[in-house]
């Protein structure tokens, strides 16, 4: 490696996908010299790396876009209801081209450390880069005065402590890691690890290759059905009429998005009338089942209504009551992500799926043919890894980065993350995270919430830059008070009363602390208000 490259921007935006392309749009527009450094080679950030079969997104596509731009929203055309990742990912790819933003990015890029040097008040940023044909590879530096983490909430895959397991052995591909190329598994043998939101979209179409699929899983998930369709155009031209209007009215909601919310308790209605409303949300689809009433993200007993239904409905898909019974979850709805299925559960029908259930016999090692249970050994040619992500703060730990006094993330994260309003971390002057751990992010509709963020951050640096301020930085005493506000809000809802890649349960040696934010409109106000005085928290 050589470090001959020693260059400096006003700005880095670590990733391509949907935050770093509008980071770097409104960056460019105020006029700083910007630069986004990928480790991929291409643009998309999740929809390029995950390419499963199957994946799709679980919001609608109408609402899962860009608003920043009313000639981009009336122009694109989205197909389905909800899109497929090959839609988003040319959807991505049409907005870089569109916004010139391609020659700003390097691509095959990783940022490796980054140094905060405090007399000069900038960044000094090790890359590394790799060719695309990976013959060569070099080391460079660059000095910036405002770093923004676009790396996104769910982009390290989490690879399980398996003996044996080798993760980039030819016949093993994870979900967010899956081979461009794409995989055929005609006449293989299949093992699944893994029941979360990448497995329940993809094993239904490896069903449909594969010889035979064994699903192992540890914890059952609740899933309602999507029923994705061909959008309609006069229901396009109908939202695309008012398009400004629906946007607004959709982010006064509690997660940002079109979930029909109700202003109901659970109990308000009957017992008949109850089931009337859960049926006609399963007969709709999509995550707007969860806000079928206003109490089922924090009454217990409400929330019960909900479980007892959807597993109803698991027992009239699964023909085997007994394997019924292992698909069923115990944890309240919405603890666990929700997912959003075509045909999960009516696939363990079919001949070749079986379910093997890891609580009863865990897995002991994996072998190149074989995975082996405490109780057994399943011949496998391919194993697919669907075992989710560090999620929220992977991204960020995994670099070394160092701020004041030489102090990492990593270190000052082990107990749980902390940040103010998941915009800023105290101690890494004008270091700014894009929906980070303590902001709504993934318990919302992430594109408005991308950019609000974007847009927080742009305007922050437009006023440190209009007032000639040279760095700006979150307070540990507001930090401190915004992440006891986030856990009390957390505490009075049903989400910390399971294990779930919300409290980072699912990685190994993770402390378990509730990461988002519950509540979209009360957020955005606090961010209003911040700003309104005077960036308050801010030092």
């Amino acid at each position: 490696m050589s470090n001959a490259e020693r260059d400096a921007v006003d700005a880095i935006v670590v990733g391509a996908g949907f935050a770093g392309l509008y980071m770097l749009h409104r960056l460019r527009q105020q006029g700083l010299s910007a630069r986004i450094v990928e480790a991929g080679g291409g643009v998309g950030g999740t929809w390029y790396w995950n390419r499963y079969p199957g994946a799709r997104c679980d919001i609608p596509s109408l609402e899962y876009s860009y608003q920043f731009s009313d000639e981009l929203q009336q122009d694109w055309e989205w197909s389905e209801r909800y899109a497929t990742q090959p839609e988003i990912l040319a959807y991505a790819n049409h907005v870089a081209e569109r916004f010139d933003l391609l020659p700003h990015i390097r691509f095959h890029t990783r940022v490796t450390a980054a140094v905060y040097d405090e007399a000069a008040r900038t960044w000094d940023v090790t890359l590394w880069e790799r060719s695309p044909d990976r013959d060569s590879e070099a080391e460079s530096t660059i000095t910036t005065r405002y770093l923004v983490m676009a790396t996104g909430c769910l982009s390290v895959p989490n690879v399980p402590d398996i003996e044996g397991l080798d993760p980039d052995a030819p016949n093993v591909h994870h979900t967010g890691r899956w081979p461009r190329e794409g995989v055929d598994f005609t006449g293989k043998r299949v093992g699944v690890i893994g029941a979360g939101s990448s497995a329940i979209q993809s094993i239904p179409l490896i069903a449909e290759q594969a010889e035979s699929v064994t699903v192992f899983q540890r914890t059952p998930n609740y899933s309602v059905p999507a029923r994705n369709r061909p959008l309609d155009p006069g229901e396009v031209a109908a939202v695309k009429a008012r398009y400004r209007e629906y946007r607004a009215e959709n982010w006064q909601r509690g997660f940002g998005a079109d979930f029909r919310d109700s202003d109901r308790s659970a109990f308000d209605v009957d017992d008949d009338a109850r089931q009337r409303e859960y049926e006609d949300r399963w007969a709709r689809g999509g995550l707007a089942f969860l806000a079928a009433f206003n109490d089922l993200p924090f009454d217990d007993a409400a929330n019960a209504t909900a479980q007892d239904f959807i597993r109803g409905k698991i027992h009239e898909a699964v023909d085997d009551p007994a394997l019924a019974d292992k698909l069923c979850p115990t944890t309240p709805v919405g603890c666990k992500r929700l997912c959003v299925d075509t045909g999960y559960y009516e696939t363990f029908n079919r001949d070749h799926v079986r379910l093997v259930d890891l609580k009863e016999e865990p897995i002991e090692r994996v072998t190149p043919a074989a995975v082996e249970t405490s109780a057994g050994s399943y011949p496998v040619d391919c194993l697919v890894l669907a075992t989710g992500f560090d999620a929220m703060t992977g991204a960020v730990t995994r670099i070394d980065i160092r701020g004041v006094g030489g102090r990492a993330p990593a270190d000052k994260w082990q107990h749980g993350p902390r940040a103010y309003l998941g915009l800023a971390t105290a101690g890494f002057p004008n270091l700014f995270l894009i929906t980070g751990p303590g902001s709504p992010s993934v318990l919302s509709n992430m594109l408005p919430s991308i950019e609000q963020h974007v847009a927080w951050i742009s305007d922050c640096i437009e006023y440190l830059e209009s007032r000639q301020i040279a760095a700006i930085e979150a307070s540990p005493a507001a930090e401190d008070a915004w992440v006891d506000h986030v856990n009390e809000v957390a505490d009075l809802s049903i989400y910390p009363k399971c294990n779930s890649w919300y409290l980072g349960s699912n990685v190994e040696g993770k402390t378990r602390v509730f990461m988002p934010y519950l509540g979209v409109p009360p957020y955005v106000e606090k961010c209003r208000e911040v700003v309104a005085n005077g960036y308050e928290g801010f030092e």
